[in-house]
């Protein structure tokens, strides 16, 4: 889905990351690289494939929309290097031609020299690409630029005719903040306190649909 965004087009992509192609720039939050193998170190069993897919989802993205920018709103990484991030260099080192920037979420906690290693161009505070402002989470304060942000992990509930009702991941866009949903399948999804004409972008598995 297409949408427009302080003047600006946006594509929404069902695979839960926005392409501003006027940028060519593909954005997404909370990739959590590493989280599988942190609870498998913790003695928790979840499978090693998780990472594995959503780096085959990315790659899937970058071939169809074909960014020169990769832009990720914070929790690239789950707090340290680990067997899943192994995997990561690997995919880096294939796709080298491509700039990555990160702006640093609460879990990005990695040494800044393993940042310079996997080729990351890190913004420890925010990114500011008029008319975006582009951070982890929501700032106190607004300005003149429109917040696009991560961390929350947005999710909405659908009713069917029936009572039926289904959860789903979204992209929500508010009066001064867009909240990307979470890029790993390996979160879980939060209410999000709303205001009147703020938008709902549900994602189903063949498209993205207002609500």
């Amino acid at each position: 889905m297409t949408i427009s965004c302080k003047g600006e087009e946006l594509i929404l992509s069902k695979d839960r990351a926005i392409f501003w192609a006027s940028k060519k720039m593909l954005i997404i939050s909370d990739l959590h690289l590493g989280k599988s193998a942190t609870f498998r170190m913790a003695g928790i069993p979840v499978p090693s494939t998780i990472g594995n897919t959503d780096l085959h989802k990315l790659t899937l993205l970058i071939g169809e929309f074909v960014p020169e920018v990769l832009l990720i709103t914070g929790d690239m990484f789950h707090y340290q290097l680990n067997s899943d991030t192994e995997v990561f260099r690997e995919w880096r080192a294939a796709h080298a031609s491509l700039k990555i920037i990160l702006v640093k979420g609460n879990h990005d906690r990695l040494k800044e020299s393993d940042y310079a290693g996997l080729n990351i161009d890190i913004r420890q505070k925010e990114l500011l690409c008029g008319p975006f402002r582009f951070v982890h989470d929501q700032p106190e304060q607004t300005d003149g630029y429109y917040n696009i942000t991560g961390h929350i992990h947005p999710g909405v509930t659908v009713f069917g005719k029936s009572r039926q009702r289904l959860r789903l991941p979204c992209f929500y866009f508010g009066k001064n903040c867009a909240i990307l949903p979470a890029f790993s399948q390996f979160t879980g999804l939060s209410k999000i306190k709303t205001e009147e004409g703020d938008q709902f972008y549900a994602i189903t598995p063949s498209s993205v649909v207002a609500v």
